[in-house]
């Protein structure tokens, strides 16, 4: 895995693939079973995307061949994958701008100064520039970092621990689960008996609440946080009627999603929907020629935000692009298991 530090020099490629999550990293492996070359930019100084950043040790179900695999592992094995293509990372910095060039080549600059010439963009950025939505608590601040969380890095840190989970996504079911192996008690705070996660997912932890693993403080919100220099002793809720109760609790982890800012790639002159880049399928072609966009960031009609998903965008945005950098040439198609993988790019 190489990475170029910055330079007044113009590097040359033929794809710039925007962010290293493992949508990505897969159009890396697909671009390099076509012979094409690939850059890769992140704003984060490591590859893996919020897989990485949010939630290196959440198990994820849906990738096939793989019933339960950690994101870390995830990340690992498709870097793995990329890496007999030789990418070149460049790693925390930014694209910040993009220029159309004479012959349809585009020019890639980023915060730190490093430019691409490359004949194809793939813009794989996830959710863009992404942050926690934060609870509208008072105090709140003093506790972050300490013993109020919006991700989980190691699962061992809440070992023995009281842990209060609010949210009703895939993220709080997740690491109710979870935790509930390691963690000393594991209360879930939600403000209505429906979850928005995956229904195997429920089902487990309607299984661990049955057997007292995990107990369920439904319908509530969060109202408070008592303690001192920044250390939790309780997570104070409150239903809709006022009713108030206090939680017995060393750490809070607040599972209310992500919200989502473009940054650069708003003022690129694409189609946006509601802060996705809309593409057409098959190809994932945004309407500016020789840029394409997959994974979540990406919006089509059907568009389910799933990585496998993603995947599949990777492979075809890479079949759009060969006759970009190789003009006239036939692509005689063959399947991985016939033709193996190249040694090199």
């Amino acid at each position: 895995m190489s990475q170029t530090a910055s330079s007044n020099d113009v590097l040359t490629t033929d794809v710039v693939i925007v962010g290293a999550g493992p949508v990505g990293l897969f159009a890396v492996f697909e671009c390099g079973m076509l012979k094409m070359r690939c850059h890769v930019v992140d704003a984060l100084d490591m590859v893996g995307g919020q897989c990485t950043a949010l939630y290196p040790e959440k198990p994820i179900y849906d990738i096939p061949a793989h019933p339960s695999i950690e994101a870390a592992d995830l990340i690992d094995r498709l870097a793995e994958q990329a890496a007999p293509f030789a990418p070149t990372y460049h790693l925390g910095q930014q694209v910040e701008k993009l220029t159309r060039q004479d012959g349809g080549r585009w020019l890639v600059e980023t915060s730190i100064g490093t430019k691409i010439d490359a004949r194809a963009v793939v813009i794989a950025a996830g959710s863009g520039a992404f942050g926690p939505n934060r609870p509208p608590l008072d105090g709140l601040e003093a506790y972050e970092g300490k013993s109020v969380f919006y991700m989980v890095r190691r699962r061992q840190d809440f070992a023995g621990r009281k842990v209060v989970i609010a949210g009703g996504g895939d993220s709080a079911v997740d690491w109710a689960i979870s935790l509930a192996d390691v963690a000393e008690r594991v209360y879930v705070v939600h403000r209505r008996p429906k979850f928005r996660a995956a229904p195997e997912s429920v089902a487990r932890m309607e299984a661990l609440v049955r057997e007292g693993r995990i107990e369920m403080v439904v319908p509530y919100q969060l109202s408070g946080l008592d303690g001192a220099d920044g250390r939790l002793t309780a997570v104070r809720v409150a239903t809709l009627d006022g009713e108030e109760k206090a939680l017995p609790a060393d750490a809070l982890l607040a599972f209310f999603g992500l919200s989502m800012n473009l940054g650069p790639i708003a003022d690129w002159g694409l189609d946006l929907e509601r802060s996705h880049i809309a593409v057409a399928q098959p190809g994932c072609a945004t309407n500016v020629p020789g840029v394409f966009a997959i994974g979540d960031i990406a919006t089509y009609p059907g568009k389910l935000k799933l990585i496998l998903c993603g995947f599949a965008e990777a492979a075809q945005a890479a079949h759009a692009i060969r006759p970009l950098v190789y003009p006239g040439e036939a692509l005689h198609f063959e399947y991985s298991t016939s033709k193996g993988v190249p040694g090199g790019a």
